[in-house]
């Protein structure tokens, strides 16, 4: 420390100032075990960071893997999984790389998955860098036409305004296209097509609907089977898989099936399979079944007095044929 004073000759009349002037503090020379560690450390954090995102990558493939059937797509996805892997390490390595167009037609049913896989992929694209945030904004054509001349154009900017940095869902897309030449929905189609080149690199697009009326939507609008390069098929649940899935839905609200109940279940099941109505094979018949069931055996118990555990968590026979006839008649 050093101590000096100081005086303006010009300024006679004020009085002298007291400088103190402290040394600077020595720059610490780290040594070069600390330059290892300190190294080492920024390594370590990155290598967690690695085995981090890793991991939560695999827990969203471990929720496709339990998913009930959908194996054609569960291969696929892993497909498409390991070609953005690769084309990533390629890129790194100045090699040359194929563009990823990822937008994507979703055909099949009603409740045969295609929403609820939806939401996996924009979860594994977040993880995997693809999509910002990975978030899924479901829309269908009334959010999209609008009832006069410029009206849809702003409508679809906004869906997809709001689906940046994740997916818009359009489900029953084929609709956009029913109405003709003059129709809005074209409009919103130019507008889908004109936006997707503009958000490249940070929104995907998934049509979904039919499969024979999503054929002939791609097939009325050529231009799109370019832009949307995947096309996977959702097919109907067989039999053994609805009897999954009931159990599933069942097993997560804490219920069970007596035997009686489960070969009731079975038997209905079995039939509507083989039936022709379009929602005889898919989860959304056995979610709104499953729904029913609980209700009827809601009815069978609330005059018991003090049921017991098991009671409130068995369901029998009678619960399922109620169930089955109330639906029936809906």
């Amino acid at each position: 420390m050093s101590i000096r004073f100081s005086f303006d000759p010009d300024k006679k009349d004020e009085p002298l100032k007291l400088i103190v002037e402290k040394p600077p503090k020595p720059i610490k020379k780290l040594s070069e075990l600390q330059v290892f560690k300190q190294s080492n450390t920024k390594i370590s954090n990155s290598n967690e960071s690695k085995l981090a995102n890793h991991q939560k990558i695999e827990n969203i493939i471990g929720e496709m893997d339990s998913l009930v059937g959908l194996h054609s797509v569960k291969k696929l996805l892993l497909e498409i999984r390991a070609y953005v892997e690769i084309q990533k390490k390629r890129k790194l390595e100045n090699l040359l790389i194929e563009p990823m167009a990822l937008h994507m037609i979703f055909k099949g049913n009603p409740g045969t998955g295609k929403t609820t896989v939806a939401r996996i992929v924009g979860s594994l694209f977040k993880e995997m860098g693809v999509l910002e945030k990975g978030h899924i904004i479901e829309a269908e054509r009334a959010d999209l036409v609008g009832e006069y001349i410029g009206h849809t154009a702003h409508k679809t900017r906004e869906q997809i305004k709001k689906a940046l940095g994740g997916i818009l869902f359009i489900d029953e897309a084929y609709s956009l296209a029913r109405g003709g030449e003059k129709d809005f929905g074209k409009e919103a189609i130019d507008t889908m097509v004109k936006n997707m080149e503009e958000n490249k690199d940070n929104l995907i697009i998934i049509l979904a609907g039919y499969k024979q009326e999503m054929n002939w939507f791609i097939e009325t609008n050529p231009g799109l089977r370019s832009r949307f390069p995947i096309h996977i098929e959702f097919p109907d649940y067989v039999l053994q898989e609805l009897l999954s899935i009931a159990e599933i839905m069942l097993t997560k609200r804490q219920y069970e099936l007596t035997e009686e109940a489960r070969m009731e279940l079975e038997e209905y099941l079995r039939k509507s399979v083989y039936s022709t109505h379009e929602h005889s094979g898919n989860a959304r018949l056995v979610r709104n079944l499953i729904e029913r069931t609980i209700r009827q055996q809601a009815l069978r118990l609330i005059d018991t007095i003090n049921p017991t555990r098991q009671d409130l968590i068995m369901i029998d026979k009678d619960d399922i044929i109620c169930a089955v006839t109330d639906y029936s008649q809906n």
